[in-house]
């Protein structure tokens, strides 16, 4: 599924104009060709390689994150698409949550996507694991916490999880707003949707 969705915005981000590659993301820090030199380091970094970074930053990831996005940014948006046309099917990766991974392809694609109005959605099967794994723990984003004392129910798959005040949507929609983006509350119904939105 990692390859899949990394195989999907590689063909979304073909036609870009140099406009749209220089489009504010909804990573509010990072344009469209930010978001995805992010995700090709994400892919070429081990386990190791990534501890060594972070450590040589004194933990301080907002510098790790930056000096790795640097190091994977082309010259200009084609160099950057092909560079993460490269890493499609890496299977490198700083952690064994293959989720968390699914995660970061499925959340930046839609950082994307979103801000530029392309359609296209991850499969409700990779929207699905990633809320999931959002839904157990704290991971990079404080999901499980946005969603503590919430009734979460996807309206276009099974997932479903916690009790109290309901929010329910989109499967995407919901992974989206446990990853931070509240933009994707818009998306949500339910008396609970207030409370998730100024927690994001």
């Amino acid at each position: 599924m990692v390859h899949a969705e990394r195989a999907a915005l590689a063909d979304d981000l073909a036609d870009l104009t140099d406009l749209q590659w220089a489009q504010q993301s909804l990573c509010e820090k990072w344009t469209v060709e930010q978001v995805v030199a992010h995700l090709t380091a994400g892919a070429t970094n081990s386990r190791f390689r990534w501890l060594v970074s972070v450590i040589s930053t004194g933990f301080d990831f907002d510098k790790h994150n930056a000096r790795q996005l640097d190091a994977h940014r082309g010259d200009n948006p084609a160099e950057t698409l092909d560079r993460f046309r490269a890493i499609v099917t890496s299977t490198a990766s700083p952690s064994g949550h293959i989720a968390a991974w699914l995660g970061e392809v499925v959340v930046h694609a839609q950082d994307i996507r979103r801000p530029l109005g392309l359609s296209r959605e991850p499969s409700i099967a990779a929207a699905t694991a990633v809320a999931h794994f959002y839904a157990s723990r704290n991971f990079t984003v404080s999901s499980r916490s946005a969603i503590e004392g919430l009734r979460v129910v996807a309206t276009d798959s099974p997932f479903a999880t916690g009790t109290g005040p309901l929010v329910t949507g989109p499967t995407l929609a919901l992974t989206m707003a446990m990853a931070g983006r509240s933009t994707y509350c818009d998306d949500l119904t339910g008396p609970g949707v207030h409370t998730l939105r100024n927690r994001l």
